[in-house]
Parts: C-alpha cells; sequence; structure tokens
C-alpha cells in the first residue's frame, strides 16, 4: 500500500490576476495561491486522492500564506520548506481577450529555484504511485539538480512518472535550455500531457499527428500522450489508438490561469483508477472528457488552486 497516490515536485507561488479598478483608476490585483504541481495536486485532492508536494517558499507573508492554503486543499506539506534568504516567486497575470493571458514573473531569485538535491524528502516519491513534475522546477542549476534527482528516485523504484513541460519562455536565460529540459523530461516520463504550441516548439512540426508520432518514435518510453488544444479540446494517443473530445464551449471563460493544470489533475485521478498499462478507445474519451470539463469549469473562476471544480460539477456539466 502506498501512502500517496501522487507527489508532485516544483514551483509555488503567489498569481497576481487582475481583479478590477479601484476608485482612484487603478488596476487591482488578487493574490491567487498558485504554480502549476500544486494546481494538480488540489485538483487531485479535491477528487479525493492522497497527495504530496516537494518544493520552497520564502519565509514571509507569502510564503506563510502558501503553505497554509496548501495545507488546507488537503496537500501534504512535510516536503514543502522556507527559505530565509530568498523571497517567495510573484507572477503577475495579465488577461488577454478570450481569457489568455501574459504573465510577468518577479523570480531572480525566488525561493522555489532554490530547492537543492539534499532539501528532496525521498520517502514521498517512494511512497506515491505517480510522481509528477514539469520544467519550470529545472530553469536553473539548483532546482534542475533537485528535480533530476527526484525523477531518478522514481524511475528506480517503479513509481509512474507524469510529466508536463508548462513552457515559461521569459524564464529561461534561453530557448536552447528550455528545449534541452523538455527533452528531458520527455525521456523520463510514462505520461505527458503537453499543449499544441508547446509540442510544435518541441519538434518544429505544425502538423500535431506528424509531430506527436515524432515524439512517440523518439521516446518509446511515453504510454500515453496527452494533446491539450484549447478552445478545440484535447486530444490522446495510445499505441496505435487516437481519440479526439471537443471542449466545453458553453461556459464564459474569464481567464485561463491553471486550465491544463486541472486537466493534469482529472486526467491522473483517471488514470489511478485506470491502469496507464490497459486504456481502451472508451476509456480514453471518459478521461478526456472529464479533464475537458474540469479545466472548462475552471476557466470560469479567478485562479486555480483554491477553486478546483469537484466531482459533482464536472459530472454536472457533463450531464
Amino acid at each position: 500500500m502506498k501512502r500517496f497516490d501522487v507527489t508532485a515536485l516544483g514551483e509555488l507561488l503567489i498569481d497576481f490576476t487582475e481583479s478590477g479598478v479601484s476608485v482612484q483608476g487603478n488596476l487591482e490585483f488578487e493574490a491567487n495561491p498558485g504554480g502549476a504541481p500544486c494546481n494538480v495536486l488540489s485538483m487531485l485532492s479535491r477528487l479525493g486522492k492522497k497527495t504530496a508536494f516537494i518544493g520552497k517558499v520564502g519565509d514571509d507573508i507569502f510564503g506563510r500564506m502558501l503553505a497554509a492554503t496548501v495545507s488546507d486543499c488537503g496537500i501534504n506539506t512535510e516536503g514543502l520548506i522556507f527559505d530565509k534568504a530568498a523571497r517567495t516567486t510573484l507572477a503577475f497575470v495579465h488577461t488577454l481577450d478570450e481569457g489568455e493571458r501574459e504573465f510577468s514573473f518577479y523570480r531572480d531569485p525566488g525561493a522555489d529555484m532554490m530547492l537543492s538535491k539534499e532539501d528532496v524528502k525521498e520517502e514521498l516519491i517512494l511512497s506515491s504511485k505517480i510522481f509528477h513534475f514539469g520544467t519550470l522546477s529545472s530553469t536553473h542549476t539548483n532546482c534542475r539538480e533537485a528535480t533530476r534527482y527526484a525523477i531518478n528516485i522514481a524511475k528506480e523504484n517503479g513509481v509512474t512518472v507524469s510529466f508536463d513541460p508548462n513552457l515559461r519562455e521569459s524564464l529561461w536565460n534561453s530557448l536552447d535550455d528550455a528545449g534541452n529540459e523538455i527533452e528531458y523530461g520527455l525521456s523520463k516520463c510514462d505520461v505527458l500531457k503537453i499543449s499544441d504550441n508547446e509540442l510544435e516548439f518541441v519538434t518544429g512540426c505544425a502538423d500535431l499527428d506528424a509531430a506527436a508520432n515524432i515524439l512517440r518514435e523518439s521516446f518509446p518510453n511515453i504510454k500515453l500522450l496527452l494533446l491539450t488544444l484549447g478552445k478545440d479540446g484535447s486530444r490522446a494517443y495510445f499505441k496505435n489508438i487516437r481519440v479526439d473530445v471537443p471542449a466545453f464551449t458553453d461556459l464564459k471563460a474569464i481567464e485561463k490561469t491553471g486550465a491544463g493544470d486541472t486537466f493534469m489533475g482529472c486526467a491522473l485521478s483517471f488514470l489511478l483508477e485506470n491502469s496507464v498499462d490497459d486504456l481502451t478507445e472508451d476509456k480514453l474519451l471518459s478521461l478526456l472528457t472529464f479533464a475537458n470539463a474540469g479545466a472548462s469549469i475552471i476557466t470560469t473562476r479567478k485562479g486555480a488552486l483554491k477553486v478546483m471544480p469537484s466531482k459533482a460539477e464536472i459530472l454536472e456539466l457533463i450531464k
């Protein structure tokens, strides 16, 4: 018996999202707890799964707020460390048309970058069915070493590895570095969630089927490839099966922060109940439909980590 269903490693930060204009005419922002790995865990916890987080925040008001919020969401925080020297990472989110976003990060350095190999609690990974990570924990030497150490622990001990590149171009010294770290993640994961623009970035191919085939041929370790297509829904590639499911378009999106993370949390929840080695077309249809519905709901809310949809809400939308 495993103590946790999913342990994730990575960034935990504050997303300052636009919330209106003050009486003086100044733009107002709301401090929303965020960070892709913890968003995924929050969705999983909302669905009744046992989760744990490995990461670092500043020993400041935002770091303490984040730690309390993560714990309130039911996520185990034994692996969360406070850094007394670096401040908690902040991201200001500007909302564009149709809920698209532009990010301005304050992270030079941010506490999440300072996670070291020695900070990683091995027992959390060993006690998990799935280990999840992205690339923001590999932008700099310190956190890159910690991330690769954690991945290797998972691989050496038969823990299923899931990966979401979550490319944020402005956080990389060069896009070549980003490409290298994405390729490393691709070489290690069993389950991949990738967006259409990330798939084109990695392969240089605009044809999605051709690009997916390039990845699957180059990285045969990837058992399941989940492709998110924004307003066009999502797609799954498994063995010789390709399944497409359209998005839920009857909801009014206000901003899309956390949509991909919500999708991933829903997908991993499904995989915890259905073996990734034994998926059928019908199961993939169910997985994508459930994940699309969860992602659609989160776009109607500000932030992500604290406002994940319940299983009942997702099923009601599907119904």
